[in-house]
């Protein structure tokens, strides 16, 4: 009969010696954090390979980079005046001092974009913003709450979408003739219904899970489970929903100033340029046409490439979830 294992044998363990103290447990124990950590960059490294596959995205987000930075550091270095008139320039053709001519009031059309574009750029990106934050605060609080508040609140969007923002859209401009920031409230008051609802349905999901249930077994009120848990778990519906929405504000602020109820002057936007360049449409004045249409398509078609490949990657991450 062989001897008995002892606690010092090699054969006690396949893994080897035991080590006097030591526990079972403490040889299997469970994984520490840094496997959790491992697993949350994983996620992120996945969505950001998505995101990357998606070539469009590539080439929007270049597009997008290359007009923040013509926008907002071009006249930096470009130096124009878009103060004083001069007539003796009008409608000029591209020249060496003037690359692409100039307007009809003998701006530069180079420095005319750059100004144009920074009005265009902030009331989108700020606009969206705006309704963003509002909409998701809004959706998150009707979804969590439930009932009749929820039943309430969602009225209340419904009866604002029932109203055709467009045509609201053009009635208070023609009444406030807004400068940028009124603008950029009046966008914003008719973009925040959509993330309103698609916040409002994370929320009714969210509501149930095990973490926001907590906080009420804990004791923690309803403004820390929407702020902290609910509303948060929703960022990558929100994210998607604000890309969009940069693009329909760009191109809504052009629709108004196409129509004459955009900026007014001396503010414009590229929508007030493509309405002045349509007096000189058929007298071959190209550069007041085309550089700021091209602007224009090119901005709203990169945010909305980049809002594609912003729900294929936050859609594989909570798969992988």
């Amino acid at each position: 009969m062989p001897d008995a294992i002892g606690p010092n044998d090699p054969g006690g363990l396949p893994g080897g010696p035991v080590i006097p103290g030591a526990s079972l447990a403490e040889g299997v124990g469970e994984p520490t954090g840094g496997a959790v950590e491992g697993e949350a960059r994983s996620m992120f490294r996945l969505g950001l390979e998505v995101f990357l596959q998606n070539r469009l995205a590539i080439v929007g987000a270049g597009i997008i980079i290359f007009f923040l930075l013509f926008c907002f550091v071009g006249p930096l270095i470009y130096h124009t005046d878009q103060v004083h008139t001069n007539l003796m320039l009008s409608n000029g053709q591209p020249t060496h001092g003037h690359l692409l001519g100039t307007d009809a009031s003998g701006y530069d059309e180079i420095g005319r974009l750059m100004y144009g574009g920074q009005a265009s750029l902030e009331v989108g990106l700020a606009s969206a913003v705006l309704a963003s934050v509002f909409g998701t605060v809004y959706g998150a609080v009707s979804g969590y709450l439930g009932g009749w508040v929820d039943g309430l609140m969602m009225r209340l969007v419904d009866g604002l979408y029932s109203i055709p923002a467009l045509f609201l859209l053009l009635v208070l401009s023609a009444i406030f003739h807004p400068n940028r920031w009124e603008m950029i409230l009046i966008i914003a008051v008719l973009g925040w219904l959509g993330a309103a609802r698609l916040v409002r349905g994370e929320a009714l999901s969210l509501r149930v899970r095990e973490y926001v249930q907590a906080v009420r077994v804990m004791g923690g009120g309803n403004t820390r489970a929407v702020l902290r848990h609910v509303a948060p778990n929703a960022i990558g519906t929100v994210v998607v929903f604000a890309s969009f929405a940069v693009a329909d504000a760009i191109l809504l602020l052009a629709f108004l100033g196409y129509l004459g109820l955009g900026l007014q002057p001396p503010q414009t936007d590229w929508g007030g340029m493509l309405s002045d360049a349509i007096n000189y449409i058929n007298s071959g004045y190209w550069w007041l046409l085309y550089p700021p249409g091209i602007a224009i398509i090119l901005v709203a078609i990169s945010f909305n490439f980049l809002g594609d490949a912003l729900r294929d990657a936050f859609e594989v991450r909570l798969q992988r979830r």
